[in-house]
């Protein structure tokens, strides 16, 4: 099997390059690259640390619900300190930035890819890091949490990774959209080559992301419960409709899913894992990307 890198792997040799290569420059030619380097590293700088979402009252049912707030953290894709600290030091001001919100919200939502390559530590050290929010914590698994064991660690930290809870009138869920067909038995993979691969994203030897057919069914379930006008708010990692399939910010299900969710009035959606903000509407349901804290993705879609 060919060696596949993942983009933030890619960064992170240019990254060292570029440091190693510094070390030749004369003092006039450094002072020049180091002014270029500081504000290119501006430029990737997200504006925010994270997200405060506000959910208004139902006007229309005469207030039966309340007015609340919650924050939205993603995508820290987390190393070992050692390894690279500065996505460590992105969700660490994030952490701070919520706790000096005033009021706090309600809880603090976290949007999956907490580590970036699924390891024991990387995932310890988030948790660790997330242990400190004031308010409570709500999280959600992505692809970069999950390839190495199969969500082992994950669910060991976190519990189950579907599920949903009810919040001052609002019905949340929480899904795992990153579910993938079996690409590396056949293959022989290890389970780093298997994480590896998921991370790659453009790599063409992965499926696409899916919610897959016992969630679907779970969550049919789970909304049956509710009426039609019932205020209802979705979390997934990847997009749950379909925005670019080469990068894999595509869920192949999205339409079923969709489906489901159609008989209601009007539904949030919620993603992260494109690491931009976005935003999208398909008939009654509203799409809402968010921001990372370890990078944005330099380009539009």
């Amino acid at each position: 099997m060919a060696a596949y890198k993942s983009v933030e792997t890619k960064y992170m040799e240019e990254r060292q390059e570029l440091f190693r290569g510094l070390k030749n420059l004369d003092r006039r030619s450094f002072l020049k690259v180091s002014a270029a380097a500081a504000g290119a590293a501006a430029g990737l700088t997200a504006p925010h640390s994270f997200a405060p979402v506000t959910v208004a009252a139902d006007q229309e049912k005469g207030g039966e619900g309340q007015s609340f707030r919650f924050a939205y953290i993603s995508d820290s894709h987390l190393y070992e300190r050692h390894v690279n600290d500065r996505f460590v030091r992105g969700l660490l001001r994030a952490v701070d930035d919520v706790n000096n919100l005033d009021p706090q919200p309600d809880f603090v939502f976290y949007g999956g890819d907490l580590a970036q390559l699924g390891q024991v530590k990387e995932l310890e050290l988030g948790a660790e890091i997330l242990k400190n929010l004031k308010a409570p914590l709500k999280i959600m698994v992505g692809e970069h949490d999950w390839y190495l064991d199969m969500g082992q660690k994950w669910q060991e930290l976190f519990g189950e990774p579907t599920y949903s809870f009810d919040h001052k009138g609002v019905h949340f869920v929480v899904l795992n959209s990153v579910v993938e067909e079996d690409f590396w038995t056949e293959r022989k993979l290890t389970p780093m080559q298997r994480m590896k691969t998921v991370a790659g994203l453009d790599n063409g030897l992965q499926s696409p992301f899916t919610v897959g057919e016992p969630q679907r069914k779970w969550l049919e379930q789970d909304l049956a419960k509710l009426p039609d006008d019932a205020r209802v708010i979705v979390f997934s990692h990847s997009p749950l409709y379909k925005l670019y399939k080469p990068w894999n910010f595509w869920t192949d299900d999205a339409d079923e899913v969709q489906a489901i969710l159609r008989r209601f009035k009007q539904v949030v959606v919620i993603h992260g894992h494109t690491h931009q903000l976005l935003t999208n509407r398909i008939g009654n349901i509203y799409f809402h990307g968010v921001l990372s804290t370890a990078w944005p993705w330099p380009y539009d879609l």
